[in-house]
């Protein structure tokens, strides 16, 4: 009798705990944007195909020097297609986008047969369009004059404890 009711204990805290498992696998994880450059976009894979791709993370007009942003088209999309041909232009021209993405948790993608990476794109904005060739289309300037500055510390401290008194 006590080994049939350590049996049943045991069964019930297994289907408690994948039970507790199961409803811990969330869709959207987080949410959040990223802006930059499309820097690979392809489809792969050996049993799933999926599309996914790298975004060279900028700030201010300049690269980031982190590690490039990894995501994925979900392949549960109805819309792929039309986001597949923006996101393939983005790549060729260089564009500077803004990908509005979500990011998933627990069992939603533990095989990767939704994408190699668990961040999933939303949306996209274009950005720049000449984020590439910041001089097309623009004026170029000339240089008038060029001024040297030179700040002494010592002089500058003496003027700061001057202004105090």
């Amino acid at each position: 009798m006590k080994h049939h009711t350590s049996i049943h204990c045991l069964l019930v805290s297994a289907c408690l705990s994948i039970c507790l498992f199961a409803t811990g696998c969330k869709e959207h994880y987080s949410d959040g944007e990223r802006v930059g450059t499309v820097t690979k976009f392809s489809k792969a894979g050996v049993i799933w195909d999926s599309w996914d791709g790298l975004l060279n993370i900028t700030q201010t007009g300049m690269n980031s020097s982190g590690s490039p942003f990894a995501f994925s088209l979900d392949n549960d999309r109805d819309d792929q297609e039309h986001l597949v041909r923006i996101l393939q232009e983005c790549q060729v021209k260089g564009y500077k986008v803004k990908l509005k993405y979500h990011q998933v948790w627990g069992l939603k993608n533990v095989f990767s047969n939704r994408g190699e990476s668990d961040y999933f794109i939303d949306d996209l904005e274009i950005i720049d369009r000449d984020f590439a060739n910041p001089l097309k289309n623009r004026q170029t300037g000339r240089v008038v004059d060029t001024v040297y500055v030179v700040i002494d510390k010592a002089e500058l401290q003496k003027h700061i404890r001057r202004n105090k008194k």
